[in-house]
């Protein structure tokens, strides 16, 4: 499994810590998700961005003209194949969003660059919130894997 995090903001800090806790969420979200084989060949790449960059890209891809806090890139090339890795594609976390989220929402920074890591993992493997049903389904996975990772709500 790879997971390739790139930092491209100066807005808000990012250590070891923080890269190490996508990383981590990648893996768990996998591992909850994907067979051992799947999840090793697995390749998944996130993007730690700031508001404007996210908002360029949502109204680039999306039509959609104002900043978000995730977006999901879907690629799922070589899933039927034995060999080779499985691109999954790409998330794009705005880490000023994920600031200002986790203070709206009273918790901590890391939990929701979590979530919001996880949700993008999520759109990856093609899970989706269009119907309540769905919604439900999809957070409570989201959740599960969360307090597995230490960050319940």
């Amino acid at each position: 499994m790879a997971v390739l995090i790139s930092n491209i903001q100066d807005k808000v800090p990012v250590d070891e810590r923080l890269e190490d806790l996508v990383r981590r969420t990648v893996e768990a979200g996998l591992a909850e998700e994907l067979s051992p084989a799947a999840r090793d060949r697995a390749e998944v790449s996130v993007a730690l961005v700031d508001d404007d960059h996210i908002h360029e890209l949502n109204r680039k891809y999306r039509d959609t003209d104002c900043a978000t806090d995730v977006l999901s890139f879907a690629m799922l090339e070589g899933i039927d194949g034995e060999e080779g890795p499985l691109l999954l594609g790409d998330i794009v976390v705005s880490l000023e969003r994920a600031k200002q989220q986790a203070e709206d929402y009273g918790h901590g920074f890391e939990r929701e660059v979590a979530f919001l890591t996880l949700h993008g993992l999520f759109h990856l493997l093609g899970h989706d919130h269009e119907t309540s049903e769905r919604e439900a389904e999809m957070n409570g996975r989201q959740e599960t894997i969360l307090a597995k990772l230490g960050l319940p709500r």
